[in-house]
């Protein structure tokens, strides 16, 4: 038997959305001697402007030195290029109101959907984690596939795509409470699991629906169509 869950509070909250909507030391007072203290000044002199001269050209020297590695590197501590638009700073979370979204059903492999997301903003935005999915007014969410965990998030750049491959039912028909859904509701989550990343999405279904049973489950958020399709 299939193990529901609940949907988190937060997220329940942004199903219910539609798309659109970072010095001189001490001096000696003993008595003056003019003469000697001529000649210690003349000696004195050549010598002292010499050193003041070498320390001025070794700090240029050094402070050149550490501003061309610096901008040769062009990097922050994490290697981060700062002011990129790769930078998290920059990025935002992609949700209804920077995306459109499709969910379509596949001939192969049998009995799986793919929801497709299209950045239409002007920045970078992060799929994080995986969708969170809701047929009707279902009260459970389906489980991600673990396996499909991507080693990094999804970040696409305006005009690329991401990929979630959703598999509806069983094929072996092991499946419980088989029904079908009319209406789909995808919620995308924030920088931490079951929280809020804005505004759901509503794609259109078929105007047959689309059967699904205790078996629903989700991939994560994955780059390549193909790889969403082949969990």
């Amino acid at each position: 038997m299939r193990k529901y869950h609940a949907l988190p509070a937060a997220l329940m909250a942004a199903l219910a959305l539609t798309a659109c909507q970072d010095g001189t030391g001490t001096q000696d007072e003993g008595a003056a001697k003019p003469q000697l203290t001529a000649t210690a000044t003349a000696n004195t002199a050549p010598a002292k402007a010499a050193a003041d001269k070498a320390s001025t050209t070794a700090g240029n020297t050094a402070a050149d030195k550490a501003s061309t590695t610096t901008a040769d590197k062009g990097t922050n501590a994490k290697g981060t290029k700062p002011g990129t638009a790769a930078a998290p700073a920059a990025r935002v979370s992609c949700n209804g109101t920077n995306t459109t979204v499709t969910a379509k059903p596949v001939r192969r492999p049998v009995n799986h959907m793919l929801i497709t997301v299209k950045n239409t903003g002007s920045k970078m935005c992060d799929l994080t984690y995986y969708p969170v999915l809701r047929f009707d007014e279902m009260q459970w969410a389906p489980q991600p596939m673990e396996e499909s965990k991507p080693q990094a998030v999804t970040t696409l750049a305006p005009g690329e795509s991401g990929y979630a491959g959703v598999m509806l039912s069983a094929a072996d028909g092991s499946g419980e409470g088989g029904t079908t859904g009319h209406k789909l509701t995808v919620g995308f989550q924030g920088r931490t699991p079951n929280s809020s990343g804005g505004p759901s999405a509503i794609p259109q279904l078929p105007a047959e629906g689309v059967y699904y049973d205790s078996s629903l489950t989700v991939t994560y958020w994955l780059r390549d169509r193909d790889e969403a399709l082949s969990y």
